[in-house]
């Protein structure tokens, strides 16, 4: 899809061929970048397949590594590709995408969720779509060769993951009423390719409830009880998550810091809110109420997500960002699983055939919404977040490489831009109704309190004798404790609070990534105000830093300080 405006530098051009040898190499991640072609297909995760992504990383490491840049601009993308590929050896190396196991992102969850993402408007698209349903059997088998090719070396991710994975893919499976592959199925067009899509979709149900029995009576007797990964292992997965290396422990007090902040702001909003009882709850379960702050029906509340979303693009185009007409549609939707997840897809390579959108796995059961807790969130998934960061990088094609438009995601850099969205959107007025930003104030606590557990929890650190809460001084980390700290600290429900504990502690360094991300841009962002001084430009700014891409955030300091 190179065109005449792509840059063809020797680092560009190295670029290119890695990105084209691994979606040949992971054709699910073809999908999710929306480049064509590759759907019919699934990656092979055996041990086999995992050395072919090693031996890729480890030749593109050497032909860029030799790669003189000619400009600026060149060294940008050498710096993120060695830094993006540098930690991916190693995490292979190590053992992880092989081994690790959680309910959210590991390879069951990455070959369920690319269904999500296929084109369905033609027969011929099902055609595709059954041809990779009937491939689920072999590409679970692969994986099942690496997890036990790696528990033979002592790697086994711990019990609770296991078991919380196995629990997901019998959700997958209609265990809780909700068949995923029977709703896939019951898309298709009524034509003769339906029959050959139920077929399909059969086999991979089997293939999923197999695997997921495999797991609980072959693999779970094998893993460990104790969920903390140690310091080894968490150290290489935040330099992974941030494209940045931190002080551990300085972050760890940092975010004890920032949770006190954060929760001393939301008194005084529910000091003016209160009805009697001034508590942050209390306040926060009458909002809930709130027939005003109330939607009732998905239907209702994904339109009112979509008109909200729509106008923070009209507004803030032209003010305080450059938004091309390209890519100023968003669509908001309601997901085909019912986990609670929200999240965001970026749009194809084309901008046209399919649009960025906005996903929301609403809980099964859930028919009332309270927007005073999601109007940050459309901001932080949509415009100015993740929507105008990917689709923007997405259209740069005259600045940026195709792996660098399509290929590289950072989490701290990306989900710190949406957190950094979230607290712009404060700055700029959006959310001076109280109630909306108390809910923005109120993920704010959450991601904080996900810092000091996370890192707590992996490295079993002790509580510090002197934190702002006097909440267990001294004690050390575990996942009792952790939940315990959760629920004083985050208003949400406690099935929720659950499925976000087990997804830390399978999901090591991930978590912070947000809140630790957002902090590096906040320190990106007046670093270069004291450069420039009255020069200051804050849509330059913007604009300046989204042309660089997604890349590490010690790459981005880099960047911006030579702009």
């Amino acid at each position: 899809m190179t065109d005449a405006t792509t840059p063809t530098s020797p680092i560009d051009e190295i670029s290119e061929r890695f990105l084209e040898a691994y979606v040949e190499l992971s054709p699910t991640a073809a999908t999710y970048m929306g480049i064509p072609g590759h759907d019919h297909r699934l990656p092979d995760f055996s041990p086999a397949g995992f050395e072919a992504l090693t031996e890729l990383n480890r030749r593109t490491i050497a032909d860029a590594t030799a790669a003189v840049p000619g400009s600026p601009r060149e060294e940008v993308a050498k710096d993120a590709l060695l830094e993006r590929l540098g930690l991916e050896l190693e995490t292979y190396e190590a053992g992880v995408p092989q081994y690790q196991l959680n309910a959210l992102a590991s390879v069951p969850a990455e070959i369920r969720q690319v269904f999500d993402l296929m084109p369905t408007e033609t027969e011929s698209d099902w055609e595709t779509i059954a041809i990779r349903l009937n491939q689920v059997g072999t590409t679970l088998d692969g994986f099942r060769e690496s997890l036990l090719d790696q528990a033979g070396q002592g790697r086994v991710s711990a019990a609770r993951q296991v078991e919380d994975l196995a629990k997901r893919i019998a959700s997958w499976a209609g265990a809780d009423g909700d068949d995923f592959f029977a709703g896939l199925a019951a898309r298709a067009p009524q034509s003769g390719v339906k029959a050959t899509v139920e077929a399909a979709a059969t086999a991979a149900r089997k293939a999923y409830e197999q695997f997921g029995e495999w797991l609980t009576t072959e693999l779970l007797p094998k893993a460990p009880q104790r969920d903390a990964v140690g310091r080894e292992v968490y150290e290489l997965a935040s330099r992974n998550f941030l494209g940045a290396a931190i002080d551990l422990e300085e972050t760890y007090a940092w975010g004890w810091q920032e949770l006190a902040r954060v929760e001393g702001e939301m008194q005084k909003i529910a000091a003016t809110l209160n009805d009697g009882d001034p508590s942050i709850e209390a306040v926060a379960a009458r909002l809930d109420q709130d027939p005003d702050r109330k939607i009732h029906g998905k239907e209702a509340f994904r339109d009112w997500m979509q008109r909200l979303a729509d106008g923070a693009v009209g507004e803030l185009a032209g003010t305080h960002f450059d938004i091309p007409d390209e890519i100023k549609r968003i669509e908001c939707m309601i997901a085909p699983t019912s986990d609670g997840s929200i999240y965001y897809t970026g749009p194809s390579e084309d901008l046209t055939s399919r649009p960025g959108r906005m996903w929301w796995a609403v809980p099964a059961g859930v028919e009332d919404f309270a927007t005073w807790r999601e109007v940050t969130t459309v901001y932080h998934e949509g415009v100015p977040g993740h929507h105008l960061q990917v689709a923007q990088t997405m259209l740069r094609a005259d600045q940026l490489n195709r792996w660098q438009r399509m290929g590289c995601w950072v989490s701290g850099h990306g989900e710190g831009w949406a957190l950094y969205a979230e607290r712009l959107m404060e700055e700029l007025g959006y959310l001076d109704e109280p109630g909306a930003r108390l809910g923005m104030l109120d993920a704010q606590a959450f991601r904080s309190a996900r810092v000091i557990v996370d890192i707590g929890m992996h490295l079993e650190l002790a509580v510090p004798q002197d934190n702002p809460f006097g909440w267990r001084p001294g004690e050390i980390w575990n996942a009792e404790r952790g939940f315990e700290f959760l629920r004083a600290h985050c208003r949400m429900e406690t099935d929720y609070l659950r499925a976000e504990l087990n997804r830390y502690l399978g999901w090591p360094g991930q978590a912070p990534s947000y809140k630790v991300g957002e902090r590096i841009w906040l320190q990106a962002r007046e670093e270069a105000k004291q450069r420039a001084r009255a020069a200051f430009d804050l849509r330059k700014f913007h604009s300046d830093a989204l042309n660089l891409g997604s890349l590490g955030l010690d790459p981005l300091r880099r960047a911006l300080a030579k702009l």
